[in-house]
């Protein structure tokens, strides 16, 4: 299945009565206001995921921010967003996908056959003049159960070496990367011999995300093709399953390092580079602090 939909084919399908689910991420950092902004206005039916509680476990601080749930946890989750066992997944969130795309890759990880992101977001629904509701959507519970295991994930030895037969690319901005500012973890810096691609450079001005050629591009430029071996982290783990959707677009599979950047800088003895690793020029720079 596409990793994407557009705004009019989404709203095609709403209005022919097609079973969609549509599920609201809203999160970012520094806002813990994502559910009422979830109930302000959301799309029609949209029932909301909390990030927090959700889609990432709680453990020790060497597991990072936002380790990866445990499977019966989310189990429960999609139960309570309504998910049977054949549902089109659509997510979406009011952030170019960031937060949205943990839970595209969450969904895949669990074997889910059809989960699409909201090309453009919240941001592209209201530009094409669609309404929004608001409320709580309280779905009727679903019956699936997730299998984890259907995407490549990498613990924090194999991150360390990855780049010795790979590329390992640091999800993060700039500044972050070269260690210049870390406002979340307790070092800064990043791992030896990453790669800095942040990730709204995976975006066009409008959040929506580039075309698959232009990301083919971007990815080159550090060295990837469909053949390169390729893991990304970033601060937590949630905006670099932003990175591998975008990879995916472009054609390139990729691993998850779940617990990232707040992982391994809570476990003593880890390495922390700073300043720049480039391939083929000056890494990227970016104004947004990522999870």
């Amino acid at each position: 299945m596409g990793i994407l939909i557009d705004v009019e084919t989404l709203a095609g399908r709403l209005d022919a009565g097609e079973r969609t689910v549509l599920l609201d991420v809203r999160w970012a950092l520094g806002d813990p206001h994502g559910h009422q902004h979830y109930l302000d206005g959301h799309l029609p039916g949209a029932v909301f995921v909390s990030l927090d509680t959700e889609l990432a476990g709680h453990g020790e601080p060497s597991e990072g921010r936002h380790p990866l749930p445990a499977e019966a946890d989310f189990a429960a989750a999609m139960r309570r967003w309504g998910l049977d066992p054949g549902d089109t997944v659509v997510a979406y969130d009011d952030a170019g996908n960031a937060a949205a795309a943990r839970l595209w890759w969450l969904l895949g990880h669990a074997g889910w056959a059809d989960v699409r992101l909201l090309d453009g977001g919240l941001r592209a629904w209201r530009a094409a003049g669609h309404a929004l509701e608001s409320g709580e959507v309280l779905p009727i519970p679903g019956t699936a159960g997730p299998h984890f295991g259907h995407r490549e994930t990498a613990d924090i030895d194999g991150t360390a070496g990855w780049p010795s037969h790979g590329v390992l690319l640091d999800a993060r901005a700039g500044e972050r990367y070269r260690g210049e500012v870390e406002p979340m973890d307790p070092e800064a810096g990043h791992i030896p011999g990453a790669l800095s691609a942040p990730t709204m450079a995976n975006l066009a001005p409008d959040q929506r995300f580039l075309p698959a050629a232009k990301l083919r591009e971007r990815f080159a430029a550090l060295g990837i093709t469909g053949g390169t071996d390729v893991a990304v982290y970033c601060g937590s783990g949630v905006t670099a399953a932003h990175q591998i959707a975008a990879l995916e677009i472009a054609g390139v599979r990729a691993a998850l390092f779940p617990g990232s950047w707040s992982a391994w800088s809570n476990t003593p003895g880890r390495p922390v580079a700073v300043g720049e690793h480039a391939a083929g020029g000056r890494p990227e720079g970016g104004d947004r602090v990522d999870a």
